[in-house]
């Protein structure tokens, strides 16, 4: 059996509020998905590392309306690195594990760190911040049936300390914790290889051994750079950034890769494809579990 359980795709509010979540839900039941990740940090249910209980129990109300696996994306600005603000970090992140247990996700999103060039001073016990961080919320995670998702980033500012991919991988290898796994953004991956001069593929096969959750949408694996579009459609006019584009749309080898690498069991397979491709939506879906279905072969052959 395929070590890769389920495809779907990534939902959230567009204004804080149920009503637009509730919507995105509906339209992803009604398409024949089976797993969806939350953005749960786009509702007010977290307050000072504390639990709202009120949106807490309408979030929980909300999921139980529909037969979805799901899984939960954290902070998108989550950065363990940051020596200013990584208690608040952990303190919410602790909370996200509470919610994820809840709605019975068993995968909590984490972004890798980073610091500005301007806080050069802190660069040297950054990796060791990380990991002590995710080293107490993984601890935390283990009785709630939870795994830490660490996802690798691009660089997103002139003379960032970030890691690629393969230092991503090396991270939760050194955390060593059954707690905590690796989540390939293929196309974050894609983007930072392009940037670093880096072997793509060879950045995401370093990850894959340690890989229990992944991202995937397509994109041109081209770096934002200094350009600023009008409308976000003119980055997807000329490839730029990171595009969340539907399956096919960028030019990433999804068959070649899909059916070269091995990931670790239960592992998700999330498009992060949002509605603005509601009429694409199906297409990608469709082509998700054909990858899924591809990589069944290396999967049963690793067991």
């Amino acid at each position: 059996m395929t070590h890769i359980i389920g495809t779907g795709f990534n939902a959230g509010s567009d204004d804080g509020e149920f009503h637009t979540l509730e919507a995105d839900l509906r339209a992803l039941s009604e398409m024949g998905v089976d797993t969806v990740e939350i953005g749960v940090t786009s509702l007010d249910l977290i307050a000072g590392g504390k639990i709202v209980k009120e949106r807490h129990d309408a979030l929980v109300a909300l999921t139980r309306q529909f037969d979805f696996r799901y899984t939960v994306h954290g902070l998108v600005s989550s950065n363990f690195m940051d020596p200013v603000t990584q208690r608040y970090q952990i303190d919410a992140a602790k909370a996200l594990v509470e919610v994820s247990n809840a709605i019975g996700a068993g995968i909590l999103v984490h972004h890798s760190g980073n610091l500005r060039a301007d806080a050069i001073a802190d660069w040297a016990g950054a990796d060791v911040r990380e990991r002590e961080a995710l080293t107490e919320l993984a601890d935390f995670a283990r009785p709630h049936g939870v795994r830490i998702a660490l996802e690798n980033i691009f660089t997103t500012e002139p003379g960032q300390y970030r890691q690629t991919p393969a230092e991503v991988a090396e991270t939760v290898k050194s955390v060593n914790h059954a707690n905590v796994v690796a989540l390939i953004d293929f196309s974050h991956a894609y983007i930072e290889s392009t940037f670093k001069g880096l072997d793509f593929r060879a950045q995401i096969r370093a990850m894959a051994p340690v890989a229990g959750h992944l991202h995937v949408h397509d994109s041109f694996g081209r770096p934002q750079g200094f350009y600023k579009p009008y409308h976000p459609q003119e980055n997807t006019a000329m490839g730029i950034g990171d595009l969340h584009m539907p399956l096919g749309w960028g030019d990433i080898a999804w068959e070649e890769i899909f059916s070269e690498l091995t990931f670790l069991p239960d592992t998700v397979l999330m498009m992060e494809i949002g509605r603005r491709y509601r009429r694409e939506q199906p297409a990608s879906l469709t082509r998700a579990r054909e990858l899924a279905a591809l990589n069944a072969p290396r999967a049963i052959a690793a067991e």
